[in-house]
């Protein structure tokens, strides 16, 4: 499809979901609910439980859908609403399992899907259970509408995103085709207004890889009485130290040269413009980094790994000096880093040979390139966030976490982070206590996607 052809449908959409505009945030809004009440906490997960709301919800409304997947408590969900097939597929995809939430820190019940002060509580009410209610209200509003589509639209909801993938890679190793397509939408973009007042909406098109790394430190076991110098611990807590306190090297990519430059153009951001060419300079580069860090730390976090020490273990008893300690850590690669990398690095940084460093046990997700900016989804994109806002600014972005997506990339597909959902305040509620969107950010942004499927599908 071109550009120009873009427009003209542009056109046609705008008349198109005027009239159902309302209907459609009624329905995300429902869904979300709905879906929030289900409690999914992974672990154990028992994403089987949406997985079935969903089918039966699509054979009501007539759409063809299935479950699948090796775990019969853990099933994956995937729904197609058929086209001409002139055109390969889009995939909207999201997470149907959710973190845990402890209650006794939440001043609602974090299962409640509770309406309160403009907002929808409720675990995974920001991650992923909003995108997936906004996909499937898309995807039930089209059907009911008949809409005429030049490609089909698939609907996944995959379990285990949250802890091990292992929903998606079942889905791509066994149930292939029936998610195979052109490009898909998924979670991990950003929609925000800076404080200036300018609308960003930043597409994630790449995303950091985590790293899981294990320090053990060794000793000999003996009384705690008699302090030693083999003592494990002390060598862990020294190890730890060190490799938070260091600075890992800086390393930019086509990604965040991009941003960076789109972003110091900000009112809000003018300042960053003196430090870009001091990235680009390897003499200058740790300084100039260290610097945006003190005024910006989300920003660093595009610059280099990150290293955050997460989980400790040692000792059975408080007069014993154990045998060994150990530490988690959970590590945040650039794409074009590798993780053999990351071991070494972080071993002369430790330079201790009582403390072994080694992978955790587990999957690793790859590290891909980023998704294309030239593609008809991309510029579908664009001119769906500049109709809605005039004035915005629209940026390719990589995510400091990551998603399921690059699973898909690996396989060739463009799957994009979607910024659908504005934050009216800036900051992130996923995985915090008092989870929650603005009910009117959650209707927007559904019928923003609707912009987006019907520019790219018609």
């Amino acid at each position: 499809m071109s550009l120009s052809r873009l427009a003209i449908v542009a056109v046609c959409t705008a008349c198109a979901t005027a009239a159902s505009a309302g209907d459609l945030a009624s329905l995300a809004r429902q869904y979300l609910v709905d879906l929030v009440r289900i409690d999914t906490t992974n672990p154990p997960g028992n994403e089987t439980r949406v997985a079935e709301y969903l089918k039966k919800l699509c054979d009501t409304e007539g759409i063809n859908a299935q479950m699948l997947g090796g775990d019969p408590a853990r099933l994956n969900f995937v729904a197609r609403l058929a086209g001409s097939g002139r055109l390969k597929p889009l995939l909207l995809m999201a997470h149907s399992d959710v973190v845990p939430a402890d209650r006794a820190q939440w001043t609602v019940d974090p299962f409640s899907g509770q309406l309160k002060d403009g907002y929808l509580w409720g675990r995974g009410a920001e991650d992923d259970k909003s995108l997936l209610a906004a996909e499937l209200a898309v995807l039930v509003d089209l059907k009911r509408r008949g809409v005429k589509l030049d490609r089909d639209i698939i609907l996944l909801s995959e379990a285990d995103e949250e802890a091990g993938s292992t929903g998606i890679q079942w889905m791509i190793a066994n149930a292939w085709d029936k998610i195979d397509a052109e490009f898909g939408l998924n979670e991990g973009g950003l929609s925000l207004t800076t404080v200036s007042g300018r609308h960003v909406f930043e597409i994630q098109t790449t995303e950091k890889i985590p790293t899981r790394v294990v320090l053990t430190a060794h000793g000999v076991a003996g009384h705690g009485s008699l302090p030693r110098e083999d003592n494990p611990v002390v060598h862990l807590a020294r190890a730890i130290t060190r490799i938070a306190d260091a600075d890992q090297p800086v390393r930019l990519n086509s990604t965040t040269r991009h941003y960076l430059r789109a972003i110091s153009k900000l009112p809000d951001y003018l300042w960053l413009a003196q430090f870009l060419p001091r990235l680009e300079n390897p003499k200058t580069a740790m300084a100039a980094a260290n610097r945006i860090r003190r005024s910006d730390p989300e920003l660093d976090t595009m610059l280099r790994a990150t290293v955050s020490p997460t989980m400790l273990s040692a000792g059975t008893k408080i007069n014993v000096i154990p045998n060994t300690a150990e530490a988690q850590i959970d590590v945040r690669r650039l794409p074009d880093e590798t993780h053999d990398e990351i071991l070494e690095r972080l071993r002369g940084i430790i330079h201790d040979p009582t403390v072994e460093v080694t992978a955790a046990p587990g999957h690793e997700m790859p590290a891909t390139a980023p998704s294309r900016t030239s593609t008809t989804l991309y510029h579908a994109m664009l001119q769906a966030f500049a109709t809605s806002t005039p004035d915005a600014v629209v940026i390719p972005y990589m995510v400091r976490g990551a998603t399921d997506g690059s699973f898909l990339r690996e396989k060739g597909m463009d799957v994009y982070g979607v910024p659908i959902f504005t934050r009216d305040d800036g900051q992130s509620r996923a995985h915090a206590n008092d989870e929650r969107i603005s009910v009117e950010s959650l209707g927007a942004g559904a019928n923003l996607l609707m912009e987006i499927v019907l520019l790219v599908a018609r």
